[in-house]
C-alpha cells in the first residue's frame, strides 16, 4: 500500500480529476485539498504514524490553489481564525 502512495506521489504532475468537483470553478476543490492535508497531518501524527500519505493532499492544493490564499490560510491557521475545521 505505501508502495502505491509512494509511486503516485513521484508520478504526480497535477491535480487528477475529482468527481466531486466537475465543474470549470475549482476554489472548493482547492479548499478541500488543504482541508484534507491538515486533517490527514493532524490524524496521522496524533497516532505517531508517518505524515508521508498527506504529501498527496499538499501536491494538489498547491496546484490548484493561489499561493495567495495559502498564504493567508497559514497565517489564520497559526492565529487560530481559520473558518475551517481541522
Amino acid at each position: 500500500m505505501a508502495d502505491v502512495i509512494d509511486d503516485k506521489i513521484k508520478n504526480y504532475r497535477t491535480a487528477p480529476f475529482d468527481s466531486r468537483f466537475p465543474n470549470t470553478n475549482q476554489t472548493r476543490n482547492c479548499f478541500q485539498n488543504y482541508l484534507d492535508f491538515h486533517r490527514c497531518n493532524k490524524a496521522l501524527s496524533s497516532k505517531g504514524q508517518d505524515t508521508s500519505p498527506c504529501e498527496w493532499y499538499q501536491r494538489v492544493y498547491k496546484s490548484l490553489c493561489p499561493m495567495s490564499w495559502v498564504e493567508k490560510w497559514n497565517g489564520q491557521f497559526e492565529d487560530g481564525s481559520f473558518p475551517g475545521k481541522i
